[in-house]
């Protein structure tokens, strides 16, 4: 899986748990890190996206706007996990699932774990 998100500590603590739990966890602080990653040649593509919103450089709508336009990445599954506030109250953006920080790890690994096998 790859987790997009822009706060340092927020970004080790997700790959942290999420290695712990047998997932194979890469990480990027933004959304055009996160595409440069994914068009590495050699790379297997993650089974999940986990995407902030709000991010420098490039933000989550930025990034899932080229993804879904991208074939070779459209059909990654998305699921955004953000701060922003509540759903209804953020901009309109489509994705598989939804979550809100603080991370409730016990749903995160619920909404995951149709999407990812544990290595």
């Amino acid at each position: 899986m790859l987790i997009v998100e822009d706060d340092r500590d927020t970004r080790e603590m997700l790959g942290r748990f999420l290695e712990l739990e047998g997932f194979d966890v890469r990480t990027a602080p933004n959304g055009q890190a996160a595409l440069d990653t994914l068009h590495q040649p050699d790379d297997v593509h993650p089974c999940v996206i986990i995407l902030d919103l709000m991010m420098p450089v490039m933000n989550g709508w930025q990034f899932r706007e080229i993804q879904k336009t991208d074939p070779d990445l459209a059909e990654i599954p998305v699921v955004v996990v953000t701060a922003a506030g509540p759903r209804d109250d953020i901009p309109s953006i489509t994705a598989d699932a939804w979550l809100s920080k603080p991370v409730d790890f016990d749903r995160l690994l619920a909404t995951i774990g149709p999407l990812c096998e544990r290595q």
